[in-house]
């Protein structure tokens, strides 16, 4: 009698076997909350249709059965779909939302559930103001992060934001680390916001072209500044399309800029400038049909 090998292809089984074996139960391991724990559509979000994202929001959050720790997703379209995340943040604890179409209105709704969030990114939400970040602050007593970093578009004509900074400053005791880059605000409202956050350990203060940064570095010496005045795509002239300063735009310029990755498989396609075309660049932090093509917020040190 020939000796059963102790090696089995998986192949040689019965087709119905292996179905029952992996498949259902690879399916009820993808519909039970263990998988939805960490949802990062983030990078997807950025070039998809609104009612696109929509469903892709309610699918995962839904299995994750309030289970979801982290939450990343950018532009999100309508104020029902932040009440949705809201009803089933049981257990968030860092929330990720760029560019979204959220209200003062459904902020002071639904902070009150985000008592875990220890993580905020509400960058370049531009409908949200002072209220907004002070009903966050005061709900979410665990906040130890904030990101609201803007897109210079986003601040055309505003004045300031020293109210958004003192809602900051009253609100969020907790802060450690704090991304404000390119908002509009004066030296004695960071001052206000570092003196009263006495656990602050690193600010971003990138755009911030009428901040004082010497006078938070010898009143805060222990503080990690991201100084106001950067070598970024903002700085370089990259608004000034017509300059007509060689120095300015250059090509050695826009293909060392941090915020464009240019990618080949091919080393050698610098020896041959006609084969360029074949080069893929891509722009980080927007699509061009909103605007925002090459001049995505950077990305915090």
């Amino acid at each position: 009698m020939e000796e059963c090998s102790e090696d089995r292809c998986w192949e040689d089984l019965a087709r119905d076997a292996v179905g029952l074996i992996f498949c259902k139960l690879w399916s009820q391991v993808v519909s039970g909350p263990d998988c939805w724990q960490d949802i990062d559509i983030q990078e997807w979000s950025q070039q998809s249709e609104p009612d696109q994202i929509t469903s892709m929001v309610h699918m995962p959050l839904a299995r994750s059965a309030g289970s979801c720790d982290r939450l990343r997703v950018s532009r999100l379209p309508n104020d029902s779909v932040s009440a949705f995340i809201a009803d089933h943040a049981q257990s968030l604890k860092t929330v990720e939302i760029p560019r979204s179409e959220i209200s003062e209105y459904i902020v002071e709704d639904v902070a009150q559930r985000l008592t875990k969030v220890t993580f905020l990114d509400v960058s370049s939400c531009t409908k949200i103001g002072a209220r907004a970040l002070g009903a966050f602050g005061k709900n979410c007593q665990s906040l130890v992060r904030l990101r609201r970093v803007m897109h210079p578009m986003d601040v055309g004509g505003k004045v300031c934001h020293n109210d958004e900074a003192r809602a900051i400053a009253y609100n969020m005791p907790k802060l450690r680390h704090l991304e404000i880059g390119y908002m509009i605000i004066a030296t004695t409202a960071v001052v206000e916001i570092t003196s009263r956050c006495e656990d602050l350990k690193f600010v971003d203060l990138r755009g911030y072209w009428d901040v004082d940064d010497k006078v938070l570095q010898e009143k805060y010496p222990g503080l990690k500044i991201v100084a106001p005045h950067v070598d970024d795509c903002y700085e370089n002239g990259l608004w000034d399309e017509c300059s007509d300063d060689d120095s300015i735009d250059s090509w050695e310029e826009f293909v060392d800029n941090d915020y464009f990755a240019i990618r080949s498989d091919d080393e050698a396609i610098w020896d041959d400038i006609h084969a360029l075309e074949v080069l893929e660049v891509s722009f980080y932090g927007g699509v061009f049909r909103e605007g925002f093509a090459g001049y995505g917020s950077p990305e915090s040190p």
